[in-house]
């Protein structure tokens, strides 16, 4: 997308704004982008809908989706979740449990509200601190350079500015089926009044798997239903498969190849039919079905900015629209949709615009997790993605193995580890993990790969003994020997 870059200092002089920049959404990009480029002496205005749990089109909060809706509220229900495994593998190592132990969700869910009202208080005061100017309304775009606020109150607020940053994130999608108005999305899953007995889950990604392990760690009898024949479609597929097990292990039911066609409401619950013509009765039905970025209501068309045909913001390499003073980082533009990565976006857009070094993100080595009892956890390619780039052979290195904790409490749960590498250059291409700890551990391999690490650097490496993580330095015998396959090799 060839275009002419517009950066600070490159304003026409004697042009008056009211903001040098103004930032459409208040979540993890929008405020690191607003807080870094005042650092470097911008005058910055940020706009956010009014604060609650759930969103919709006129309600999010300052922190977005992460910190109120998604990541932070989900691991706060996964550590709850864990206690009662952790419970009963405590009785192994010599925990006398005489009492009956019950599980109260509403305690845990005032205490996860709490923790995001403290949180978007946090939020607040970051920005406040650097000197951005925060609205409370619905922002939009009327002009190249203006943005029209409306207010709680329904007055509207027209500010201009030099440079417009729209950050404003994503929503939960919902089946177009008969019934779906009876299922809910993972906005109200994490604020539920009651806690499900029978859940249903549609998907199979991050967030089906996440709230799968949940609400089975709680109590609750769970049914995973997705159209693949394993769920994580794009994650590595042996770990995959081990996910899987694990899930229905611990007794997730596991739907492969299935998808959901309608939902009845019934005196004992809501049913749920499936294209194989099963029913399924739940007293919850969670749609994990992707999300959509959130560009419907921003007036876009007024300026002409080019979306995708998900409606994703198109941008270059820097987050630059076709528009000159018009930019968009995080889930609005469908890259890499992470909060890290988002966090990242804001931060080389603010270096850019306003520091005179002009960044471009960095989409390589991005470590990620899933947060499914074990959680898995990645960096750098998938043996399949590797399969796919590479020019030459490849080497699989895996350790399969049951985790000290385990051999006393008698869990029968294997961790499994892996390395992917080159078998020219010795580098490692890619690193994963399903077991305790994995998103811990992982995060330091990601530096190793980040700098380029080879096979026997990570031989050479002391491991920490006992734990699980020495084990990614003492893999030494090649587990499989993956040949070119006849690829053409490329200087």
């Amino acid at each position: 997308m060839a275009r002419k870059m517009l950066i600070d200092s490159e304003i026409e002089e004697g042009t008056n704004f009211d903001f040098d920049l103004f930032v459409i959404g208040a979540g993890s990009g929008g405020v690191r982008a607003a807080r870094f480029s005042a650092s470097f002496g911008a005058k910055v205005a940020v706009c956010e809908l009014p604060f609650h749990p759930v969103s919709s089109e006129t309600i999010g909060g300052v922190g977005g989706t992460c910190v109120i809706r998604g990541c932070v509220p989900k691991k706060i229900l996964v550590y709850g979740s864990s206690f009662g495994n952790d419970i009963e593998d405590a009785r192994n190592y010599g925990w006398e449990l005489s009492e009956k132990v019950d599980f109260n969700w509403k305690k845990l869910l005032e205490k996860k509200t709490n923790e995001i009202n403290r949180l978007n208080g946090i939020y607040k005061r970051l920005l406040s601190n650097a000197g951005v100017k925060l609205f409370e309304g619905e922002g939009k775009i009327v002009g190249p350079n203006e943005v029209e606020v409306t207010q709680l109150d329904g007055t509207k607020l027209s500010y201009s500015a030099k440079h417009i940053l729209i950050a404003t994130g994503s929503r939960a999608q919902v089946p177009d089926i008969p019934g779906q108005e009876l299922g809910i999305t993972s906005d109200e899953a994490l604020s539920l009044e009651e806690f499900p007995k029978r859940a249903v889950i549609l998907g199979g990604g991050y967030i089906a798997v996440e709230f799968a392990s949940i609400w089975q760690g709680m109590g609750s009898t769970v049914s995973l239903v997705f159209r693949k024949e394993l769920p994580l479609r794009g994650f590595d597929d042996e770990m995959r498969a081990v996910v899987a097990r694990n899930l229905e292990a611990r007794g997730v039911n596991l739907h492969p190849r299935t998808n959901l066609t309608q939902l009845i409401k019934t005196d004992d619950g809501i049913k749920v039919i499936t294209d194989h013509g099963e029913e399924l009765v739940a007293d919850v039905v969670l749609f994990a079905t992707g999300r959509a970025p959130n560009t419907k209501r921003l007036n876009l068309e007024a300026v002409g900015v080019e979306l995708d045909n998900a409606g994703a913001i198109k941008v270059d390499e820097y987050s630059h629209t076709n528009i000159p003073s018009i930019w968009a980082v995080g889930d609005v533009t469908n890259r890499f949709n992470l909060t890290p990565v988002a966090l990242m976006e804001g931060t080389c857009f603010a270096k850019t615009v306003f520091g005179s070094q002009p960044s471009k993100p960095d989409y390589s080595n991005i470590p990620y997790a899933v947060f499914s009892i074990p959680p898995l956890s990645v960096v750098g390619l998938s043996e399949e993605q590797a399969v796919e780039q590479a020019n030459g052979d490849l080497l699989v290195f895996t350790s399969s193995f049951n985790p000290m904790r385990n051999t006393i409490s008698g869990r029968q749960e294997k961790t499994v580890m892996k390395l992917v590498v080159d078998a020219e250059t010795d580098k490692v291409l890619g690193a994963s993990m399903c077991g305790p700890d994995a998103p811990e551990i992982i995060q330091g391999i990601a530096v190793a790969l980040k700098c380029g690490a080879t096979k026997a650097q990570f031989d050479s490496t002391v491991g920490i003994h006992p734990s699980a993580a020495e084990e990614f330095v003492t893999m030494r015998s090649v587990t499989r020997r993956i040949a070119a396959a006849g690829k053409p090799r490329t200087s």
